[in-house]
């Protein structure tokens, strides 16, 4: 059966508080994030002992760490910058294994300065297809030098964004140390919302190869509100990739929140990957029963 897992940095605790309180809540598996309030996980302040710890408290809680986030926009265009988030992103995949789980995620990047989720003309031009490439690959040789696996996530407004740019990286990037995060919401703009159905067979027909591990959050147009849209989770230094619900035409709330065809992606996703841990997001703590129950009733209803 599949299993409902959560991001660890929807609780801003200590350690242990936040593996009780997951684990209060039924969860079997986490998304690793890297922030606790009683254990310094930033740049350059990652240790064995300190992954270790991390890894054997989820596991005295019964949850085990399935992936571990290392979001960070890739393709920088301040090459500095770039270095500086690439190297850190670095070190997690060095410690992934510590922390107890092979797979580690990040987004493709923007060539935008001023979020990592807004568009730029250069992403969707082949010298930054190029360019994003190489760093893919690199970073897809460091996970494989460390027993580790790069997963890229996929967003519209990023240098890999549609099925076909996925489909073409994979294509290029062809390495058992790169492998996809499934979230299905990130490949939707105002385009081909109306074409839901279409759009996850496509999907699935082309990537279901390269899966590792999954998303559950949701889409629906934004209305009249085009902004760049960010949530409140209760933790002033929370990663944005937490907070962003979404920016232009479309919205990305928590799973059942919005039109996501959730039974056709279930579906889909389990005809390879029966067991898959499927990672709920886009949300705050006290929505999470909420979303639980959703996701727990879809695995239901469809035999999962």
């Amino acid at each position: 059966m599949m299993q409902a897992g959560i991001f660890t940095g929807y609780f801003p605790y200590e350690l242990a508080e936040a593996a009780r309180r997951i684990r209060a809540l039924g969860f079997n598996t986490v998304q690793l994030d890297m922030h606790f309030r009683d254990v310094d996980l930033s740049a350059g302040q990652i240790t064995g002992d300190k992954a270790r710890k991390v890894r054997d408290t989820f596991r005295d809680h019964n949850l085990p760490v399935c992936c571990i986030s290392g979001y960070t926009n890739i393709i920088h265009p301040d090459k500095t910058e770039r270095e500086k988030r690439v190297g850190y992103l670095k070190e997690i995949i060095r410690n992934a294994r510590d922390f107890g789980s092979p797979y580690v995620i990040s987004e493709t990047g923007t060539y935008n300065t001023e979020s990592d989720w807004v568009h730029h003309p250069k992403n969707k031009t082949e010298e930054g297809f190029e360019e994003c490439r190489k760093v893919i690959s690199d970073l897809a040789q460091t996970a494989y030098d460390h027993g580790a696996v790069f997963l890229l996530e996929t967003y519209v407004n990023n240098v890999v964004g549609s099925v076909e740019e996925t489909v073409k990286m994979f294509a290029q990037v062809d390495h058992p140390g790169l492998g996809l995060l499934m979230d299905p919401t990130n490949y939707f703009e105002a385009h081909n919302i109306d074409r839901m159905d279409q759009v996850l067979n496509q999907v699935f027909d082309t990537l279901t190869d390269k899966i590792r591990i999954a998303h559950a959050k949701d889409v629906k147009r934004s209305g009249s509100d085009k902004t760049e849209k960010h949530a409140d989770i209760g933790d002033a230094d929370a990663h944005e990739g937490l907070t962003f619900r979404g920016v232009g035409e479309i919205e990305l709330p928590a799973p059942g929140l919005g039109s996501l065809n959730y039974d056709l992606y279930l579906k889909r996703l389990s005809e390879k990957h029966p067991n898959i841990p499927v990672i709920i997001e886009h949300l705050t703590e006290d929505d999470v029963p909420r979303a639980k129950t959703f996701l727990d009733g879809k695995f239901r209803a469809n035999g999962l």
